[in-house]
């Protein structure tokens, strides 16, 4: 059985937009995980991730984009998240990632501010 994500990407004015939908869970992680590792390998190095089609996300789905994170920082990237469901934006700031993730309500916004 196929994981219940889809992941596509696109380049947009030297950003790669990363958009996932589905869940992001135990069962998604290791895609998400392998995607972003293969944009790295292709020499892509800032990236904005789109989150307004997740559903659903747990711990393994923060830690995915934590690793994520810190892969993007250690070749010197940029790694910003749109994300709009309120209960998204509140699993962030309970865990404190709200202030680790640049978060944007679109991907205009993240790819326009610096």
């Amino acid at each position: 059985m196929e994981p219940p994500i889809e992941i596509n990407y696109s380049d947009a004015g030297g950003w790669t937009v990363v958009e996932i939908r589905g869940e992001v869970d135990v069962y998604t992680v290791p895609t998400i995980k392998q995607h972003m590792i293969e944009r790295l390998a292709d020499g892509l190095r800032r990236f904005v991730i789109d989150l307004r089609g997740v559903t659903f996300i747990d711990s393994m789905g923060l830690g995915v984009l934590v690793g994520a994170l810190k892969r993007v920082q250690a070749v010197r990237g940029e790694l910003k998240l749109v994300i709009t469901d309120a209960h998204t934006k509140q699993l962030f700031a309970l865990t404190g990632l709200r202030h680790v993730f640049p978060i944007y309500d679109s991907v205009y916004q993240a790819r326009r501010t610096s």
